[in-house]
């Protein structure tokens, strides 16, 4: 073999080397979670899922969140609050079978550039996703809050897939019970009922109504709670036959004082029991505010309790801020740890 081969041999080498190796570091693999950090995918791309809450299914987690523009603009003819806006970028899907190592599955929801009108086109608002899994018509019913640029349309708005990870399709948005709908969370029950959890009357009220069996429209059942003590950004998990509900204080997009309340079924009588968060930082809810709380799955009493960390100017560099929570004797606690893992 000539030297001249032999060299474009080696340098051929070297560089499927260097690719090899490129492609190693960028596939990324963490093994803890470290609330408030940079999270990134398994392709090594920054996680983009705000507002987002947890489907378990099949031995997965599906974990939905609000796709955000990279730009962030402030509305400055919005008198009534600091409105500060990204271009919605529909609704994201990421996978995961640990809660540390997520693979991005793609846009299920994507939005519609095409239709001004549309509530899904990139200048409107989309917030909060939620899915849940119906049983009897095998679909994946996904819901969310829909918003006009200024906050003042509070639509709740229903998409559904055959599958976890989309397509979805957007079934449109509407007042549930004839008010408004805000910051919002669904949750199914053990006995396969379903209920929709979100703020109403100009976020003064918390509202739980009851869905259909096919979980894409309300029955007309419904309870009002904390009337009046401005409460949103609802989280609702159930331990041992009891019902819990984790919302925030309506200071826009800064922080505030969680709060939990507990009732014996989700159309019954709510009793506050205090902030959830102890230790640094509990009184800011660690700087963040409540999304999701779900259950780590074949482990009685232990939960992820899921905040955002909002970072108004920027917010495609809002943070997660996933802690875990836990019971002690009847109350959830949750704690601030720089880092963690399910062991």
């Amino acid at each position: 073999m000539s030297m001249h081969k032999k060299n474009l041999l080696f340098y051929s080498l070297f560089a499927c080397l260097f690719v090899f190796y490129i492609s190693a570091c960028t596939r990324t693999h963490h093994s803890g979670i470290v609330p408030g950090a940079v999270w990134y995918d398994t392709e090594g791309n920054p996680i983009n899922a705000h507002g987002g809450g947890i489907m378990y299914h099949d031995g997965v987690y599906y974990w939905y969140g609000e796709y955000k523009g990279d730009s962030t603009y402030l509305l400055d003819w919005v008198k009534t609050w600091e409105c500060w806006r990204a271009d919605a970028g529909g609704i994201s899907c990421y996978s995961s079978k640990d809660l540390v190592n997520w693979s991005f599955e793609g846009i299920v929801l994507p939005t519609v550039p095409q239709d001004t009108q549309s509530d899904l086109h990139p200048s409107q608002v989309i917030e909060r996703p939620k899915v849940i899994f119906n049983d009897k018509t095998k679909k994946f019913v996904m819901w969310m809050h829909i918003e006009s640029p200024d906050y003042e349309k509070a639509h709740a708005g229903v998409a559904i897939s055959d599958s976890p990870t989309g397509l979805f399709t957007y079934l449109g948005s509407f007042k549930p019970n004839g008010g408004d709908s805000r910051d919002q969370t669904i949750f199914k029950d053990d006995d396969g009922r379903a209920y929709q959890i979100y703020a109403s009357e100009w976020n003064n009220t918390l509202y739980i109504g009851l869905l259909n069996d096919e979980y894409t429209q309300h029955t007309g059942v419904y309870t009002r709670n904390f009337i009046n003590q401005s409460r949103e950004a609802p989280a609702v998990f159930k331990h041992r036959g009891r019902y819990y509900l984790i919302s925030s204080g309506c200071t826009g997009w800064d922080p505030n004082i969680a709060e939990c309340a507990v009732a014996d079924s989700m159309l019954g009588e709510w009793r506050v029991i205090g902030n959830p968060c102890i230790g640094e930082g509990a009184d800011s809810t660690y700087n963040a505010q409540s999304t999701f709380v779900f259950p780590i799955a074949g482990r009685d009493g232990q939960f992820v309790a899921m905040f955002d960390r909002w970072n108004k100017t920027n917010l495609i560099d809002s943070r997660y801020v996933w802690l875990p929570l836990i019971f002690e004797k009847d109350k959830p606690v949750i704690e601030w740890n720089k880092e963690w893992t399910l062991n």
